[in-house]
């Protein structure tokens, strides 16, 4: 059976729940009147992100919420129920020990779904990593979760596919950082400011290697190999000091984008997502085509640091 879901992006404030959620609010009405059934958005919606990594433990445990009892989840279960539409959102989660964690959760009209804990959180040093993956059903649909870094992680993508999940939700707080890449960086704040006068150097970096271009290096590659959806979700505008550039998109698994945020206000794109293609896609062949007798023990194998070989003139 079909499904539509729509992938969403905004320009969140950190540290300012009210206005995030309502504005998440705003969008999943606006999806569902549309008729979409689920809506998907970035990594901390609910919370802000980068602001994050100036905080205090004792801070963190302020924002951070426990889940399912937290003010949060169950605001985002009432836009649920009022709207008929099922919401994947972000946030900073405590447990009862005062543990903190990267969050991210699904919920609809009867409550939360799922949730799934960051398996590499960095932004802020007293988070503890997840230690398990997620796989749930929406409207019949395996569905997984992984968390920004977690998916430049293959393993993960292709251990959640291997658990069942034919769509995977990736929300990211991405693009305009610095990496050792060539072309990456940040995206200097004044060409949001200026938008409105200047939009192409905006455009241009937005669409560059600090932001678009590097998601194509990569994300469709995840859907294709493994024969999936995948709903990416990321904020647009400014996250604390960084702007980011949204893309918020749907993928294919034949790794073809069927849907792409391209505005700069808050705003969603849609797309019906059909079973058969789960099939027809290559990845299907491909995981079918496994032999993990092969590598099951060099996959298992306890991380070692791969050694780095600086080639002196003499090696040539």
């Amino acid at each position: 059976m079909n499904i539509k879901i729509s992938t969403a992006q905004f320009e969140n404030k950190s540290g300012d729940k009210e206005y995030n959620l309502s504005v998440i609010e705003k969008l999943s009405k606006q999806a569902a009147e549309k008729g979409s059934q689920v809506i998907v958005f970035h990594e901390c919606s609910v919370t802000g992100y980068t602001f994050a990594r100036k905080l205090s433990k004792e801070q963190l445990l302020e924002i951070a919420e426990v889940i399912p009892e937290g003010e949060s989840i169950q605001r985002l279960q009432q836009i649920a129920s009022k709207y008929n539409i099922t919401i994947l959102a972000g946030l900073f989660e405590k447990d009862k020990e005062n543990h903190l964690y990267k969050a991210y959760v699904c919920v609809d009209k009867n409550g939360l779904i799922a949730k799934y804990r960051k398996i590499h959180p960095f932004i802020n040093p007293h988070l503890t990593a997840g230690n398990e993956y997620c796989v749930f059903e929406i409207h019949g649909w395996k569905c997984g979760i992984l968390i920004c870094y977690d998916n430049n992680i293959i393993e993960n993508v292709r251990a959640t596919r291997l658990l069942g999940a034919d769509i995977i939700f990736m929300p990211h707080v991405t693009m305009g950082t610095p990496s050792s890449r060539p072309g990456a960086g940040f995206v200097d704040p004044s060409l949001w400011e200026n938008k409105e006068k200047d939009p192409t150097s905006l455009r241009l970096e937005f669409n560059g290697m600090k932001g678009r271009d590097w998601l194509m290096k990569w994300l469709p590659a995840r859907a294709y190999d493994n024969g999936i959806y995948i709903v990416f979700s990321n904020p647009v505008g400014m996250d604390d000091d960084q702007l980011k550039n949204g893309c918020s998109m749907i993928i294919d698994p034949f790794g073809d984008i069927i849907a792409e945020c391209r505005s700069w206000e808050d705003s969603f794109e849609t797309a019906v997502l059909s079973p058969e293609k789960l099939i027809q896609a290559g990845g299907y062949r491909y995981i079918e085509a496994r032999k993990p007798e092969l590598y099951k023990d060099i996959l298992g194998k306890e991380h070692q640091s791969i050694q780095k070989v600086v080639w002196l003139p003499e090696n040539n």
